[in-house]
């Protein structure tokens, strides 16, 4: 999604996008026809993170696989660098230019961790990844912190957030009804949800508050997902709490919700959901480490609450739904957060990066 919103906002470079056989089939029919697009190689396995020994060599292997036919791909031959997106297409792009001088730029989105990316993810960053790379986009300077132990002196190192579809704004009048909680955000045990909904149901038990726990079920977490429908009936929620799925229509989600909340359960790199959420001028609740903490400031411009703290998240919502001038001082704060550009900007923040590199490689 965030490199969609980055090619179709009229960067100043040019790009073709390589995808491996089966990667988000449809999301990338948006690129403007300008940007070509094609799938080749092989169908990448989720579950890197968590992969037992026999999934690591299977995922292994498949990444051998895709960084042979991204080795030889013309894009790759004539191109003037490789961008990897994702620290899956990290592994099979740093594998594919081995023993090749074509600089190399990664996305970094997760944090350079065991926790975050699994005992072979992390080995492949640190041992062949960040070492090969010439330059890093960071989603923010915690998660940049990560990596820079690993990468040579001369690489070029930038925090850029992703292209999040700003609109920084001033919130209409509220819609009438109950008090709407709530979290944009995959599903994913690691994401909150779970603590969140326990959260919710300390603060709000006999109320009529909704909690809306918005995004998808990607990797394999459809079965978390069902257990959070469970245990809401079981909490006596009934149909408070709504899971709509993925949501294409952010901004109007956001604007519909009163507190938009990021509780991640271990240090948060830095998604696109705080920042749409300031934005959108949402009051926001997020645990106070990792990368939003580079953004909200609390009660300033949203609150920060002590991170896998569920009393404390519990008493903050609580707080914030009996005290409306405390949520409408906030939410008016919160589209003036400094440094929330749009997607034209951050595109050109990256072709800023991506000049640099081949300027030291040239040196």
């Amino acid at each position: 999604m965030a490199l969609v919103r980055l090619l179709a906002a009229d960067p100043d470079w040019d790009a073709t996008v390589l995808l491996p056989e089966g990667a988000a089939e449809g999301a990338f029919d948006a690129l403007p026809a300008s940007v070509p697009h094609r799938a080749r190689g092989v169908e990448q396995q989720a579950g890197g993170s968590s992969a037992s020994v026999l999934g690591a060599l299977s995922i292994g292997a498949r990444l051998l696989v895709q960084a042979a036919v991204t080795r030889i791909d013309p894009a790759v031959r004539s191109g003037d660098l490789v961008v990897a997106n994702t620290t899956r297409s990290a592994g099979y792009a740093a594998l594919a230019l081995t023993r090749n001088r074509r600089p190399l730029v990664v996305h970094l989105r997760d944090r350079i961790d065991v926790e975050s990316l699994g005992g072979f993810g992390y080995r492949l960053m640190t041992k062949v990844v960040l070492p090969r790379a010439d330059g890093v986009i960071a989603n923010s300077r915690a998660t940049l912190a990560t990596a820079t132990p690993h990468l040579r002196p001369d690489a070029v190192g930038a925090v850029i957030p992703s292209p999040s579809g700003l609109r920084p704004r001033t919130r209409g009048p509220r819609r009438p009804g109950p008090l709407r909680i709530g979290m944009l955000a995959r599903i994913d045990p690691w994401k909150g949800q779970a603590v969140l909904l326990e959260a919710f149901a300390r603060a709000f038990g006999a109320g009529e508050e909704q909690l809306i726990l918005a995004g998808g079920a990607p990797f394999g977490h459809e079965e978390f997902a069902s257990s959070l429908r469970t245990r809401a009936t079981a909490l006596g929620l009934g149909d408070r709490v709504l899971m709509p799925g993925h949501v294409s229509d952010v901004d109007g989600a956001l604007d519909d919700w009163d507190i938009a909340v990021q509780y991640s359960l271990r240090p948060e790199p830095l998604g696109q959901n705080v920042l749409q959420a300031l934005a959108a001028g949402t009051t926001v609740v997020a645990a106070d480490e990792g990368g939003p903490v580079e953004w909200v400031e609390h009660e300033q411009n949203g609150v920060l609450v002590p991170a896998r703290d569920e009393e404390a998240l519990a008493a903050t919502l609580r707080r914030l739904a009996d005290d409306p001038p405390l949520r409408a001082r906030l939410s008016d704060a919160a589209p003036r957060t400094p440094g929330l550009d749009d997607d034209h900007e951050i595109a050109r923040r990256h072709g800023e990066v991506f000049r640099e590199v081949l300027r030291r490689r040239a040196r």
